[in-house]
């Protein structure tokens, strides 16, 4: 891999796993277009690493609060949240640990990821028009049921093309949670799930996978992704998702072209 090539997926990744569009997809399909090999779990890895290792920087204020309440006050809203995110993050994970090597191959068909980028995109517009208008950000309210059930639906998030972000957004859209609540705990809920695969994958790491493109990789997943967090949550106070549906369906339209015209 060129480090043109690892600065590019890293730039993708950032945009990617905090923009409801999908990562996953986008490292999928680069690669594909360009003729490159799959650049491997290992990478891939690496690169959320560089997501989680900015969102817990984004959100410092918000993980001291949640940490420190959840362990000296966890029946106080913020203390319980702690725990309710923890919770939510199962369903998710027990995909991860059974699916992962369908998710690998299966579910990397240009098809079917053009399927998933189109239907969601779908959904997320209908739930963007279910959603609440104001601009209330008090995550720590939000109760245990709406925050497992977001989980649940994290869980798909394992086939390219679904999106994360986009799915649990979604989720929060339809359960009655306003844009900037939506967004927030999206990106709360991405920590303990990116952590968890990290931490499983990290293993199959070895002396040979560290070089150049990995590190140029990495930072630049790093850098993009605390720029794209900030810019989103700004960007949502006054203004709908219509931009990331409109962007989902005609990146599944060329997919599905590209597929059949090569």
């Amino acid at each position: 891999m060129t480090i043109f090539d690892a600065v590019l997926l890293g730039l993708l990744q950032a945009l990617g796993e905090f923009l409801p569009i999908s990562s996953s997809a986008h490292l999928a399909l680069l690669p594909y277009l360009r003729g490159m090999e799959y650049q491997g779990i290992a990478f891939d890895i690496m690169l959320h690493a560089a997501t989680l290792l900015a969102v817990l920087l984004y959100f410092a204020k918000d993980w001291f609060v949640l940490i420190k309440n959840g362990l000296t006050k966890p029946f106080a809203p913020q203390g319980r949240m702690l725990w309710y995110l923890a919770a939510a993050t199962a369903p998710a994970g027990i995909a991860g640990v059974f699916l992962k090597d369908t998710a690998e191959h299966a579910f990397r068909n240009p098809l079917m990821m053009a399927a998933c980028l189109m239907f969601f995109a779908v959904l997320l517009w209908w739930a963007d028009r279910r959603g609440s208008d104001n601009n209330e950000s008090n995550v720590f309210s939000v109760p245990f049921k709406t925050v497992f059930l977001i989980g649940c639906a994290q869980a798909l998030a394992i086939m390219p093309g679904v999106s994360r972000s986009g799915i649990t957004i979604t989720a929060a859209l339809l359960l009655g949670l306003t844009r900037g609540v939506s967004a927030r705990i999206s990106f709360l809920l991405s920590a303990p799930i990116i952590a968890g695969a990290a931490a499983v994958e990290v293993t199959h790491l070895s002396a040979g996978d560290f070089n150049a493109a990995l590190v140029w990789g990495f930072v630049s997943a790093f850098l993009g992704a605390l720029l794209v967090i900030g810019g989103l949550m700004k960007y949502i106070k006054t203004h709908s998702f219509d931009v990331f549906v409109y962007y989902r369906i005609l990146l599944g339209l060329f997919i599905t072209g590209f597929y059949f015209w090569k």
